[in-house]
């Protein structure tokens, strides 16, 4: 097939997308099977929803390869390609959050605020990517249309840097300050060293994801900015690195240390200060209005207010210990109650 007389600036490989949808449904499926078994759907369960994107894009991306003149696949599976990292994000911005509940002492945000604030983010993210790529993608645009969905693009993919930065920066807080408060420590009792070796391994692999999905974001936006006669839209190697081979990893790592092993499904079970033991709680609750948890996710104006907040964890005598007293859940695997 001539080049020329395609979409593609190249001649599309028909081998490639069938690999990585094959390695997508290995590792998909995987996820399924765990979700199913230890029924965290509710912590990781974007994990199958990724994967089940990325084996949609890849399996478009397959059948454009033998119709490279089709507009509607060759769209289809480059959007289907774009949307799937970020539910990948979406995982970590989760899996923090449920690591924030975990040790909700040294959080620096309220945890369910990790999630509303940076999927809010990604909504405005992806609004602009719709936005861009339709303006992009439209045959009968005009140049200055086409200029502005460029220009739509360039900002949706550095606002996604930008709130990825953001997401380190807060596990890196939380991060120092576990080491500060012993929580990490290696040296404590075996149940304490237990504990920190879950929460430790949490971060690190939030650490990993993140730098990988990172650097799939960075291809984007050095893809984005060189435009289509670029050295990266003119080649089709780095969309398999970058988005294929990258993200695999990603999914792969996920698949062998699963975050479910570290962390309870109920987020109101927590680690008491000596990091040995765990209890059930009540739970945080943030009795702001839902907007003003969106525009103020660290409560600043209630550090101006002087507004107390609430700190059950002062109170964990009160609590019951989680293997020790007599815990009751319901069909989902979650904590109603302990005597």
């Amino acid at each position: 097939m001539c080049c020329n007389e395609s979409l593609y600036p190249y001649t599309p490989s028909n081998v490639a997308p069938m690999i990585f949808l094959a390695a997508f449904l290995f590792s998909t499926l995987h996820h399924i099977w765990v979700n199913v078994r230890y029924k965290s759907w509710r912590v990781t369960g974007t994990l199958p929803w990724g994967g089940i994107v990325f084996i949609a894009g890849f399996a478009v991306r397959e059948v454009s390869a033998f119709h490279p003149k089709d507009r509607d696949l060759f769209i289809a599976s480059t959007v289907l390609i774009l949307v799937a990292p970020p539910v990948y994000a979406l995982l970590n911005y989760v899996v923090l959050g449920r690591a924030l509940y975990y040790v909700p002492q040294l959080s620096p945000i309220h945890p369910g605020r990790v999630i509303t604030t940076f999927c809010s983010l990604d909504v405005v993210v992806g609004i602009l990517t719709a936005n861009g790529g339709a303006r992009v993608a439209n045959a009968d645009a005009t140049s200055a249309e086409i200029k502005a969905g460029k220009g739509l693009l360039r900002a949706s993919i550095l606002l996604q840097l930008i709130s990825f930065f953001l997401f380190v920066l807060l596990e890196y807080v939380f991060h120092r300050r576990c080491i500060k408060a012993g929580t990490l420590n290696p040296e404590a009792t075996a149940a304490a060293a237990k504990n920190a070796n879950k929460v430790r391994r949490v971060l690190y692999l939030m650490y990993i994801s993140s730098v990988i999905i990172s650097s799939r974001h960075v291809f984007r936006v050095v893809e984005v900015f060189q435009g289509y006669t670029g050295y990266l839209q003119q080649h089709e190697w780095p969309l398999y690195v970058f988005d294929g081979a990258f993200m695999f990893v990603n999914a792969l790592m996920l698949n062998i240390w699963h975050p479910t092993k570290y962390l309870p499904n109920d987020n109101r079970i927590y680690l008491s200060r000596d990091g040995a033991t765990e209890r059930l709680g009540p739970g945080l609750e943030d009795s702001r209005p839902f907007l003003i948890t969106l525009l103020d996710p660290f409560d600043i104006a209630g550090v101006f207010m002087k507004r107390d907040k609430e700190k059950f964890w002062d109170h964990e005598d009160e609590h019951p210990i989680v293997g020790q007293d007599t815990i009751v859940t319901d069909k989902a695997g979650e904590v109603k109650s302990a005597v």
